[in-house]
């Protein structure tokens, strides 16, 4: 099986595993051993997941203003915790190609692969939830129909994401590709480099 099709089935897992309890706050209940690339990817999709739910959530026009307040900053904390474990997962890889020498033709990649693999955990996310209003009883039947043409260009999307994301790892397995583990450098939650945030020990 290729890598795609085992982080599929990885997030797949967490997705069901969040739904059994469909609650923001209930514990992640991580089932891979500690140090190994099942568990980050299992996380960063709870992660995603807990996260798509949330910014449901403060999308209600009738949510208390301070209540939205205390969301977005759980998103904020969210969003950080994401790209630190899409970090860590790009340094699985970079450790696990680390003996392989470029070739001299080697191109360099516009994205990482746990940036790419970051794409496929939130397109499993959006094809479980097109699926679910495709098929949602209480809905009309043009919501239906509308609903499960754009899943099939989810799944369209689905097919050309893993099949890129196993090129790319097989590129530098092969030293066709390099690449490095870019930092994402996010200043807003950051007390020495936010404006608004160092300003007030001034």
């Amino acid at each position: 099986m290729s890598f795609s099709h085992d982080a599929w089935s990885v997030f797949e897992l967490s997705i069901r595993n969040y739904h059994e309890l469909d609650d923001v706050n209930a514990p992640e209940q991580n089932p891979f051993p500690e140090g190994s690339l099942e568990r980050l990817l299992y996380a960063k999709n709870w992660i995603d997941t807990v996260q798509w739910h949330l910014e449901d959530i403060i999308r209600d026009e009738h949510i208390d203003p301070s209540e939205a307040l205390l969301l977005k900053r759980r998103i904020d904390k969210s969003n950080q915790l994401r790209t630190d474990l899409v970090e860590y997962i790009d340094t699985y890889f970079f450790e696990k190609f680390k003996e392989v020498t470029p070739k001299s033709t080697a191109r360099l990649s516009t994205e990482t692969p746990a940036w790419a693999v970051d794409r496929l955990s939130i397109l499993a996310l959006k094809i479980f939830h097109m699926d679910q209003e495709a098929h949602r009883e209480s809905a009309t039947a043009e919501h239906r129909e509308k609903c499960g043409q754009k899943l099939s260009v989810l799944l369209a999307q689905k097919s050309d994401l893993s099949t890129a994301i196993d090129q790319l790892l097989a590129d530098m397995e092969n030293g066709s590709v390099k690449a490095g583990v870019y930092k994402q450098m996010k200043m807003y939650n950051d007390q020495s480099l936010n404006p608004i945030l160092y300003r007030k020990d001034t």
